[in-house]
């Protein structure tokens, strides 16, 4: 049985090496992996377009080639030196779910590169590119939002810390983080919702409908303390002792972020690099784990069979987190949305929030302090594996067999670029996706594509448990459970309440529970929303009325046309 933990009042909370204290505005990485740097001001100058896409994910791609190819302005902004995120940034082992979900440019897309998975990062954006050029828009890189202009209830313009100020009929945040409908003061969500906020068996702290049992330890009694059993030599590194819920209660975390790292075991691969501040005894919970038992099976990717674990996934193409303590780095997350956290519990749902909680450049800070965090630890878990002399000879021979890929990723040392941000804010809109909709309980009337893959998240926190009398560390906030079929995806849940702003779309941190989104955060998913939204704002761009009044019988008609598959077969 497990039962709440305590802290004792001894304790200092650990998370690999992260406090608040080191948020400082000079931490700032003068290397070529980065999330934030600042740029050089230029002369302030003013473009306009009818459409301006803030975000090069996929979602922003997409929502640029419709509206170039509807006859419309574009121009869209991306915060680094590329497009695509993640498709782009090293996932390819796509979350397809159903295939026959898929169309549109997505699609395209895919049957362009020739691969639906397991496809070049370099070749998709490359392809990415080539699409945005052949329909005509605009892009501006390394361009960060420093503000926005709000005038009777409509984003007028806004203004990049490059000088540029952007004038446009309809805007589109396409960011994985939700940062321009924050600055537009839209209503958004950060973290898990109660399960009884929408009913969803899913949602809040220690679900036990599903992966309850996966990747905790292999059920072993893994002490959480530098001494095992000893609570006053302190806690091992990446384990929180801030207070947790009731199972059910929702909170403020957010699901473990990673880097999708490209691996090849041919020859010429790149040894796994020893980060600058490499320390060995920030894996000091992975050691314990693998040295506990004799019997637990390593399998180098992701599994469910009772003792057995990753503790990474090793593949010539995309690796993922695959294990109880893996690439994720878990309890790094929470203040990366909006930049603030509390680590506290509630069984009602609290009221959204709206605006900036942290002005945008300090955000952009942090979050730069918070990627090199990632970056260190998942560099050092790496080279942890391959290296220390606690990992079994045996299985530091088999990571040794990998290394990462030489043909990608040259200009980053052949580390991925891009963060795996699986999720930041979400809006709250009119219609809120949620587990219902997921399996086809309940069923949006206006559909704009469809989702289909698992609904999934990955590890919340890394806590101490009480379990028969002993405490022990465990994960929690994982699940991984199957839809029925594909869904429809409500055209209401991209667009903000109408009293809030008129003029934006929200194709990836759109109106949806922690529970959905974990099935709509799919990069192809994406895609499909990005072109629903890029036809949305090309007819309010045209015929100068609110996103809110497109009629949808004729924005359905310009879908189909289109090629976007809007129903289940």
């Amino acid at each position: 049985m497990i039962t709440p933990y305590l802290p004792h009042v001894f304790m200092v909370v650990v998370a690999f090496g992260f406090s608040a204290d080191r948020i400082q505005a000079d931490t700032l990485s003068k290397g070529g992996l980065y999330y934030y740097r600042p740029v050089a001001a230029e002369k302030p100058t003013t473009l306009e377009c009818d459409i301006a896409i803030y975000g090069g994910t996929p979602a922003g791609v997409t929502a640029a080639i419709q509206a170039a190819k509807s006859g419309q302005k574009v121009i869209l902004i991306s915060c680094n030196q590329h497009v695509g995120g993640m498709t782009s940034g090293g996932l390819t082992a796509t979350d397809l779910g159903e295939k026959s979900s898929i169309g549109g440019l997505a699609m395209e897309f895919y049957h362009r590169l020739g691969k639906h998975v397991d496809y070049s990062p370099s070749e998709a954006e490359s392809l990415y590119r080539k699409m945005l050029g052949e329909a005509g828009a605009t892009i501006i890189y390394d361009s960060f939002l420093k503000s926005v202009e709000i005038s009777d209830g409509h984003l007028a313009s806004i203004t990049l810390e490059s000088g540029k100020t952007i004038k446009a009929n309809v805007f589109i945040d396409s960011t994985y983080e939700g940062d321009l409908l924050a600055a537009a003061n839209v209503s958004y969500r950060v973290g898990r919702e109660p399960s009884a906020a929408f009913g969803e068996s899913l949602n809040g702290q220690w679900q036990a409908v599903s992966w309850h049992t996966v990747y905790q330890f292999c059920g072993l009694p893994i002490s959480p303390y530098v001494k095992a059993d000893d609570p006053k030599s302190g806690l091992l590194p990446g384990i929180s002792a801030d207070p947790y819920g009731k199972p059910g209660e929702g909170d403020y975390r957010v699901q473990a972020y990673n880097f999708r790292m490209r691996l090849s075991n041919k020859d010429g691969r790149i040894p796994f690099p020893k980060p600058k501040d490499y320390d060995a005894s920030r894996y000091a919970l992975l050691a314990r784990f693998m040295n506990a038992s004799k019997d637990i099976r390593w399998t180098l990717n992701y599994t469910t069979a009772p003792m057995t674990d990753g503790p990474v996934q090793l593949r010539n193409g995309d690796s993922n987190n695959a294990g109880s303590m893996s690439s994720n780095l878990v309890n790094g997350s929470n203040r990366w949305p909006d930049g603030t956290f509390e680590p506290v519990s509630f069984a009602n749902l609290p009221t959204p929030r709206r605006g900036l909680r942290v002005p945008l450049n300090a955000l952009y800070r942090l979050r730069e302090t918070l990627y090199q965090e990632h970056l260190g630890y998942q560099q050092g878990y790496m080279y942890f594996l391959a290296n220390d002399s606690q990992v079994p000879e045996n299985l530091r021979k088999r990571v040794n067999a990998f290394g990462l890929c030489p043909d990608e990723f040259k200009a980053t040392g052949n580390w991925p670029h891009h963060l795996y941000v699986r999720e930041g804010r979400r809006m709250v809109s009119g219609y809120v996706m949620t587990q219902n909709d997921c399996e086809s309980k309940t069923m949006a009337n206006d559909s704009i594509g469809l989702g289909s893959y698992s609904m999934d998240s990955h590890p919340c926190q890394r806590t101490i448990v009480q379990e028969n009398g002993k405490d022990i560390v465990r994960n929690e906030g994982a699940f991984g459970q199957k839809c029925p079929k594909p869904y429809p995806i409500s055209y209401r849940s991209i667009v903000p309440k109408k009293d809030e702003c008129k003029n934006l779309l929200v194709p990836v941190c759109l109106s949806s529970s922690h529970v959905a989104y974990g099935s709509i955060r799919m990069e192809p998913v994406f895609m499909i929303l990005g072109q629903s939204a890029g036809m949305a704002a090309s007819i309010s761009s045209r015929n100068n009325i609110p996103v809110q009044d497109v009629n949808y019988e004729t924005l359905k008609q310009h879908l189909l046309d289109a090629g976007q598959r809007l129903q289940a077969d």
